[in-house]
């Protein structure tokens, strides 16, 4: 079992960032088979994929809403995820969930990543 916690969620005022982060334990051992992504999900919506990176390194891949404004990293040292929140606008307003998969193949679906975080606020106002 793998055990992921979030943080780093608050009230930002558009334009402004933040960074979350999503800290690893628990089985870890097999990290490098790992993709670990970032989903969101607003009031009364759809679980929504944000980014998604290899735990091992390289490859990224990043929802069209966010790309160009975010930025997903891993410090392996630290078995820590972050996602690097600029020019947040309203609509970025959501529950953050880190999650990750054994399957280590980067993917979009919700239900394809096995281990999940308890989420993270994040509030952008106008």
């Amino acid at each position: 079992q793998v055990q992921l916690v979030e943080s780093g969620g608050g009230l930002v005022q558009a334009g402004g960032s933040l960074r979350l982060s999503c800290v690893a334990s628990g089985r870890t051992s097999s990290s490098y088979r790992y993709v670990m992504g970032w989903f969101r999900q607003a009031p009364g919506m759809e679980r929504e994929f944000v980014a998604a990176t290899r735990w091992s390194g390289g490859s990224t891949y990043y929802a069209d809403s966010v790309k160009g404004r975010f930025t997903i990293s891993r410090d392996t040292a630290k078995n820590t995820m972050y996602l690097q929140m600029n020019s947040l606008k309203p609509e970025d307003t959501a529950v953050y969930y880190c999650a990750g998969n054994i399957k280590n193949v980067i993917v979009t679906t919700p239900s394809e990543y096995e281990y999940w975080g308890q989420g993270t606020q994040v509030t952008v106002s106008s």
